[in-house]
């Protein structure tokens, strides 16, 4: 037998990627657009832990024949002439991501790409896409600072859904968690730096948090404490003392009990007392969305105000600010071992 055969060189690719992932957001601001997006969200069991055949008389017989057109509503108030703020702001974040990555890391050529869990673009197409276009390592960023089994963990769902159709399984690695990252609080303290040089400094600052139901918690969800790690977090980088904070959840659905205290009840409280400005800023979110733009900076100022409180001012989400992308290129350096 001979023993000098030479084989082909095997050519090692670098062909990289970087995911990020949403929520998602209704294509257009009409019912029946909502009602789909809607549809498709709430009938996730990691969302809503109620047995399927009651939860599915609950939705289709109350929830979506009359909530649509609120919500529908809602967004019209809030709809950019480009689109979605959450979907317009993701694509903005994606175009700063790329062009940092290919500042830091000259010649890697790393590719960012956006999906939301619920609607379009999903994370099956576009990992099938980029699978397609020759990448064969990507960065998954699920855009939830705080981990919830409601939020993160469905792009793992999503993720392991698809890999057990493939045969040739890409190279994936997904960030969990990013809540005390020292680049993310360094990014919202800057934000609400900036904005009290632009508009002053408020007498208290509430630190609002998107809620889950208190059962998700019991049942050993970290959200809770990762959101108070946050709040402490940010607080102590901004040197505040505990009469300058607040922490809340806002965004409560149905009856039962969410996480406390709630954002409204607490407004309301600091209103009938007088408070003469309140800044609100919201952590979990990475994008300004309807639950911030419409629920915090009118409905949320609205009971404030009506209270008896002052000032109200809103905070803007990290969306593509330098600091936070200074903190996703952190975390995509970190997945894809960049150097």
């Amino acid at each position: 037998m001979p023993t000098n055969t030479k084989h082909p060189a095997v050519q090692i690719s670098k062909n990289l990627a970087v995911l990020l992932v949403n929520l998602g957001t209704p294509e257009a601001p009409d019912a029946t657009s909502v009602r789909r997006f809607l549809s498709d969200f709430l009938s996730d069991p990691r969302v809503v832990e109620i047995p399927k055949p009651i939860w599915w008389v609950i939705l289709n017989a109350f929830i979506l024949p009359t909530r649509p057109k609120a919500v529908a509503k809602a967004y019209q108030s809030i709809w950019w002439p480009e689109g979605s703020p959450l979907r317009v702001i993701t694509e903005r974040q994606c175009s700063a991501l790329e062009k940092k990555l290919n500042v830091l890391y000259p010649g890697q050529g790393v590719s960012v790409r956006h999906a939301m869990s619920y609607g379009k673009p999903s994370i099956a197409e576009q990992l099938d896409e980029l699978q397609r276009q020759g990448i064969d390592k990507i960065a998954i960023i699920p855009l939830y600072p705080q981990y919830s089994a409601t939020t993160t963990a469905v792009v793992y769902d999503q993720l392991a859904k698809l890999q057990t159709k493939q045969r040739n399984i890409v190279d994936t690695r997904v960030n969990k968690q990013y809540f005390e990252r020292p680049a993310y609080i360094h990014a919202l303290a800057q934000s609400v730096i900036r904005h009290r040089q632009q508009h002053g400094s408020a007498d208290k600052l509430l630190m609002s948090f998107h809620g889950i139901p208190q059962r998700c918690v019991e049942l050993g969800d970290p959200y809770y404490e990762q959101c108070v790690a946050t709040a402490q977090a940010l607080a102590q980088k901004l040197e505040l003392s505990e009469d300058q904070w607040g922490i809340s959840f806002q965004s409560r659905l149905g009856k039962a009990q969410w996480l406390q205290p709630y954002t409204v009840d607490v407004v309301k409280q600091w209103g009938s007392e007088k408070l003469s400005s309140l800044d609100v800023i919201c952590p979990a979110f990475a994008a300004d969305c309807l639950e911030t733009l419409e629920e915090i900076s009118e409905e949320i100022c609205e009971d404030f105000q009506n209270a008896g409180g002052g000032r109200f001012s809103y905070i803007p989400c990290l969306n593509d600010n330098e600091e936070h992308i200074d903190c996703l290129a952190e975390i995509s350096q970190e997945l894809l071992a960049l150097n």
